[in-house]
């Protein structure tokens, strides 16, 4: 029994050792990341310009939460939390607009 529960201790504190290809597939996915912000606001979308953009920055963020901060090797309870975060933000944003959209413009 002790030395089942010295297991799960281990397992429990145990860090998960990432490759440096990983780190540089990722270094060169953010470069072309960036390379494509840069390429598409040379280009006139319109309405679409921003939504690309976010979209761009939307993905890179995720590779730098996932990878570079360890998450995607963290526990489910740092999962929950990034998760939580992202909630939070998309709820505020969202209020936000809401009340951008809501208003009378030119009324006054």
């Amino acid at each position: 029994m002790s030395e089942q529960n010295e297991k799960a201790k281990h397992d429990e504190h145990a860090h998960h050792i990432v490759s440096p290809k990983v780190y540089v597939v990722i270094l060169i996915a953010l470069l072309v990341g960036t390379a494509l912000t840069v390429w598409a606001s040379f280009i006139d979308l319109g309405f679409w310009n921003p939504i690309i953009a976010l979209a761009i920055a939307t993905a890179k963020a995720t590779l730098v939460v996932l990878f570079f901060m360890g998450v995607k090797y963290s526990t489910k309870l740092t999962k929950l939390t990034v998760g939580a975060g992202i909630f939070t933000f998309l709820t505020l944003v969202s209020m936000t607009l809401a009340d951008y959209i809501s208003r009378a413009w030119g009324s006054w």
